[in-house]
């Protein structure tokens, strides 16, 4: 509890002022760029009036994802400090009762080059319309949408959206399952209808032979026995999971489970299913797993060793994925921001400074105005879970 409180106290203690890196004892303000991180911390929530933590020995979930991305974020800026990069930090708190706009009115945010965001689905216009005035990147780290902005060159989705998620989807299996069977078990409803609409205007736009979908509706209460008529037992069948509903990925898996290996099933889950899938992975024994991720971790390199040490020895817990996400997007951006600096709007897609992923960011064009929307990463990883085990197989 004590660790938990001195941990926030320090977030709260950068968020008061700026934390700066300072390479060279003749920087000034005025020669280092500045960066603006948006980040739901709860700190508010945190502590009262009187700085005491207000959760006992508790620690909230929802502080998780803000904080641990801050952490990853702090052990990029000191990665830099040592290589001699200099910059200014500021951390706005998304969650401490003031508004996107407030933040962006305060004396400091004039001199922002860069922002990084992870933010909500309200917070994503705002900030993009911001970028887009001031003609520097924002860089939304977590949402796979795009708020609803248009025409907006400023704003980079590193979360790719959904639609390319199933284009990646479906190269994979055009390339791999040839001779396979593909059904596509779904539930009935708008979002689940929306996804075949994906699939299938992808499959119109796709080069060589198209993958032949076999759809399926699903009652909610389905069983083996509504699986079992659908496929053949002589050959391999993919099942592809068309609902990002997590009740009834859950229970395809289990289903499917059950008749593997007799009915020789593997199946392709949604961009949603990581923490899902592996937090269930004793339930569903030697059934092979895919699913989609921008962002896959191998953590065998020599930077993920010193997270995870930092980790161990001195905050005795382990990073989450989050914490990853939060070096990697600070280290790279920030590297990108020395380099080029004013010229940075125009130099997002440079894929030098890789971290642990292969960052693939392309423009979107909007294909009734012939504009360009956004920025988006293309690159979307196929990774196979079986028996608790990871790895990136597309």
């Amino acid at each position: 509890m004590k660790r938990i409180g001195q941990t926030l106290l320090g977030i709260l203690l950068i968020i008061a002022g700026n934390f700066q890196l300072h390479a060279q004892d003749t920087a000034t303000k005025s020669t280092r760029p500045s960066v603006a991180l948006f980040l739901p911390l709860y700190l508010d929530s945190a502590f009262d009036a009187s700085q005491q933590y207000r959760y006992g020995k508790q620690f909230p979930k929802f502080f998780n994802p803000g904080l641990e991305f801050y952490e990853g974020a702090q052990m990029a800026i000191d990665t830099l400090g040592k290589m001699g990069v200099s910059m200014d930090v500021y951390i706005y708190d998304t969650r401490a009762g003031k508004s996107v706009y407030q933040y962006t009115q305060q004396p400091e945010f004039s001199d922002i080059d860069l922002i990084i965001g992870s933010v909500s689905n309200n917070e994503i216009k705002p900030l993009s319309d911001i970028a887009q005035k001031k003609n520097i990147p924002f860089i939304n780290t977590n949402l796979p949408n795009d708020g609803g902005v248009t025409n907006n060159t400023s704003l980079v989705i590193l979360n790719s959206t959904l639609y390319t998620h199933f284009e990646s989807i479906y190269k994979f299996v055009q390339k791999n399952y040839k001779l396979a069977q593909v059904v596509v078990f779904r539930k009935k409803g708008v979002v689940e209808d929306k996804l075949k609409g994906y699939l299938d205007e992808i499959g119109k736009k796709a080069t060589g032979v198209p993958v032949k979908l076999k759809y399926v509706d699903l009652e909610t209460d389905f069983s083996t026995k509504n699986i079992t008529r659908h496929l053949d037992s002589n050959i391999t069948s993919l099942c592809i999971a068309g609902s990002l509903d997590e009740v009834f990925g859950r229970n395809l898996c289990a289903q499917l489970t059950i008749i593997n290996p007799k009915y020789h099933v593997q199946v392709m889950g949604m961009p949603t299913w990581d923490a899902l899938i592996q937090s269930d992975e004793k339930i569903y024994k030697g059934l092979e797993i895919f699913y989609s991720t921008p962002f896959y971790y191998a953590k065998t390199d020599p930077i993920s060793n010193s997270i995870n040490n930092y980790f161990k020895n001195v905050l005795f817990s382990r990073p989450s994925d989050m914490v990853f996400r939060g070096y990697e997007t600070m280290f790279r951006f920030g590297k990108l921001l020395v380099d080029y600096g004013s010229n940075l709007h125009a130099s997002v897609g440079e894929k030098k400074y890789k971290v642990f992923t292969d960052l693939d960011i392309q423009p979107v064009i909007n294909t009734q105005t012939n504009t360009l929307d956004y920025f988006e990463n293309k690159k979307v990883y196929i990774v196979k879970m079986q028996d608790g085990v990871v790895k990136a197989v597309y």
